[in-house]
């Protein structure tokens, strides 16, 4: 069903936030890291394919990880991860330009900018593999056009995770051109999580597209009844970060990564 609520206080203050954001200035251009072959590698060696992300905190995280995120984002993908997102989001995410362009050169695996573009110039920061347009942020703030913002994120070599929560959604992303869309089990409205989002929002996708299934990932059983679901990804970052505590993340990303559809717990 499609949520007719409003956002929570926290997403209304994030979208607040990036309508004040400006842009980098200078246009970038990027020779990404291709993610479905980052996804198809991490499959041939018997992973998961999981986008682990670098998320320092966020308003719903029960703490802050204060590790030099460059040496998390190296952990992570000691641990099997595919691919990494890092927040460049200051205000509510602790995220910054500067980690990225710094966790980019230090890793090999493709890089998403995880942060809330609303504008063309907004593409314009920082140089990434895979930037994010959110549906639901693009139609309740009415800013640049969806299937605009992709086409210039395109342009600019950026490749495109577009953001959905509902069936809707994900076919306004593909009406848009969107080729990889990630189902996020959050509902923006209320931040309540629900993994039977993706099971039901992921029927309107054509199989053609690559489909990640984000938020909510904590286990391997989470992980399995993802993919049995239809995700070809994961992109999980709390259930890896593990906020309120110290806990290796190398650990935390392999017990994911290695939750093949078949294994069954003991």
């Amino acid at each position: 069903m499609e949520s007719n609520g409003r956002m929570a206080p926290e997403v209304q203050s994030i979208l607040a936030a990036a309508r004040e954001r400006g842009g980098g200035g200078e246009r970038v251009v990027v020779d990404a890291r291709s993610l479905p072959e980052a996804f198809e590698r991490a499959e041939a060696d018997g992973r998961v394919p999981v986008i682990a992300e670098v998320k320092p905190t966020s308003p719903t995280a029960d703490g802050e990880r204060t590790d030099d995120p460059v040496e998390l984002a190296q952990r992570m993908v000691a641990g099997g991860a595919a691919a990494l997102s890092v927040l460049t989001e200051p205000d509510h995410f602790g995220g910054s330009a500067g980690t990225l362009r710094r966790v980019r050169e230090a890793v090999d695996v493709p890089v998403l900018r995880k942060d809330f573009v609303l504008y063309e110039d907004q593409l314009d920061v920082v140089a990434a593999d895979v930037v994010l347009l959110i549906v639901r942020f693009l139609a309740e703030d009415g800013t640049d056009d969806l299937a605009d913002l992709l086409a210039a994120a395109r342009e600019r070599g950026f490749q495109v995770l577009v953001e959905a929560h509902t069936a809707g959604e994900v076919e306004r992303a593909v009406a848009a051109g969107a080729d990889i869309v990630g189902i996020n089990n959050r509902d923006l409205a209320k931040l309540d999580v629900d993994l039977d989002t993706f099971p039901d929002a992921a029927t309107a996708a054509p199989e053609a597209v690559t489909l990640i299934a984000e938020s909510g990932i904590g286990s391997p059983d989470d992980v399995r009844r993802m993919r049995e679901a239809g995700a070809d990804a994961l992109l999980v970052g709390s259930a890896i970060m593990d906020h309120g505590g110290d806990s290796d993340v190398t650990e935390n990303t392999r017990r994911l990564t290695a939750a093949t559809d078949t294994e069954t717990d003991t």
